[in-house]
């Protein structure tokens, strides 16, 4: 057993510590330089200063009991109340509830536990519900159904990368509880046609859930800037329910997140109580138990130092240098955006050229960009941190796209090599594969990570003859990533 695999008998000194934080941190994709197209969301050092300040006065504090911490209570209601202000609530009329999460997925998996719970009462003959989304929902969705027993209906999307109203609406059966549209998708950075969803959705009796996980705290700013932003929010008749990411567009610190309501009826099925336990009732709002108040307090923080007229600045630069990107992208010979991004969320495809390869040449540069499948493309989540860095991107983009494009013994030997895996694979029993499968994620893990050029193993992956094998290996790869005498081995 490593060393540090065991808890230490003796504790090391403050500075040495943080001396070897720092140390493994510098293996780190460097997102404050503006490296980073995803994952980390920057509004610059004095807003991280702020949010440094307000996290740690109340890093011990639990939104567990609101009771205790009146603040967090206050901080929470506020944020809710001023991110449904954004998204088409109409108080006058009718009240938009919420509540904060710990990010995203928490959000998604409470809308569809709450849609869940709100059939067993209004449409109680239902034994096996389902929810019908296009292919381009976020996976979490796919998560709350697997958790919360609610079969997924995955649908095709349009040409545009769109969800198809006419095709969702078909896929509607006495099952279905929920539908669900993305403002916007996160794999082409387009808004659903949720106006038509909700139309579908209202004739049928069943609730609409918008996932703005990305978009809710920059599409209000899109439009008021000017930019062609389709209805999305409350402001639709037919949205049940909307989630929005503080800790991305909103610039709070991790996790924060919110999921909203259209009344507080649908939200008390969201919640849960024990009244019987003999250490008291429990009731909680959310999934989890105890809530790092140091999150809260940030959220609250950032969205009062900023206001409305400092996330208009931010999201002018952004939707500016995304606008750069977008028409320097489709300039280059062999590249072109996919679809038509509606605010500062895109992936860069190609038809003749192995986009993956150029991913590669990418991350040799020191760029972290996401690959995507269906089709295969980079995606990139422009904000604040990128302002500064879009030329030389563009300009590393530029010389990748030579490189790939230039003849290279490397890749044809790999590209050789790919042809020949993909004949064997199909040749192959599907017991065979999946050994093979399932000893190449081993090997794989065995090292710091996933390779340093993956398209190789994209191209395996796409030549997989069943999706329990695509399935297999990305299991058996999370595995060995997370197991600790991994984590003790890496520097």
């Amino acid at each position: 057993m490593s060393e540090s695999s065991r808890l230490p008998t003796h504790g090391s000194t403050k500075e040495a510590i943080l001396a070897r934080m720092a140390s493994l941190r510098d293996h780190d994709v460097n997102w404050r330089a503006g490296r980073a197209w995803s994952l980390v969301f920057s509004a610059g050092d004095e807003v991280s200063e702020l949010l440094q300040a307000a996290y740690t006065m109340f890093f011990a504090e639990n939104g567990l009991n609101p009771t205790a911490f009146p603040s967090l209570r206050r901080f929470e209601t506020d944020v809710v109340a001023m991110t449904a202000s954004l998204l088409g609530s109409q108080a006058a009329t009718e009240e938009i509830v919420g509540n904060m999460t710990s990010g995203g997925t928490e959000s998604l998996l409470l809308a569809v536990k709450t849609a869940r719970d709100w059939a067993r009462i209004q449409r109680p003959a239902i034994r096996t519900p389902e929810m019908v989304l296009p292919v381009t929902a976020h996976p979490a969705l796919d998560k709350a159904g697997h958790y919360f027993g609610v079969r997924p209906i995955h649908v095709p999307v349009t040409d545009d990368f769109r969800a198809d109203v006419a095709a969702m609406t078909a896929a509607i059966t006495p099952n279905t509880i929920l539908l669900v549209g993305s403002a916007p998708s996160y794999p082409q950075g387009v808004v659903d046609p949720i106006a038509a969803l909700a139309q579908a959705a209202q004739a049928r009796g069943v609730l609409l859930h918008v996932d703005a996980c990305v978009g809710g705290m920059m599409l209000p700013f899109a439009r008021r800037l000017g930019y062609p932003i389709p209805p999305f929010d409350f402001s639709v008749p037919g949205v049940t329910s909307l989630s929005v990411d503080l800790h991305k567009y909103g610039y709070a610190a991790k996790g924060a997140s919110v999921i909203l309501y259209r009344g507080p009826d649908l939200r008390r099925c969201q919640f849960f109580v024990q009244t019987s336990w003999p250490g008291g009732i429990y009731p909680s709002p959310t999934m989890t138990g105890t809530r790092p108040g140091g999150a809260i307090a940030a959220a609250w923080a950032v969205m009062n130092y900023l206001g409305e007229a400092g996330y208009m600045n931010l999201a002018a630069q952004v939707l500016a240098t995304a606008d750069k990107l977008k028409k320097a992208i489709d300039a280059m010979p062999g590249l072109h955006v996919l679809g038509r991004p509606d605010m500062s969320v895109l992936a860069i495809g190609s038809e003749r050229l192995d986009i993956y390869a150029i991913g590669d040449e990418l991350t040799q540069a020191g760029w972290h960009l996401d690959r995507q499948q269906s089709p295969p493309s980079l995606h990139m989540t422009v904000n604040m941190a990128h302002v500064a860095v879009a030329d030389q991107f563009l300009h590393d983009l530029a010389r990748a796209v030579q490189r790939v494009s230039r003849p290279n013994a490397r890749r044809r030997l790999a590209a050789g090599g790919l042809r020949m895996a993909q004949r064997v694979i199909h040749a192959l029993p599907p017991r065979v594969v999946t050994r093979l499968t399932s000893a190449a994620s081993r090997a794989l893990g065995q090292g710091s990570g996933l390779p340093g050029r993956t398209a190789p193993m994209y191209g395996l992956i796409g030549a997989l003859p069943s999706q329990d094998n695509v399935d297999d290996l990305a299991l058996d790869l999370l595995d060995q990533l997370t197991r600790p005498n991994l984590a003790s081995q890496t520097n």
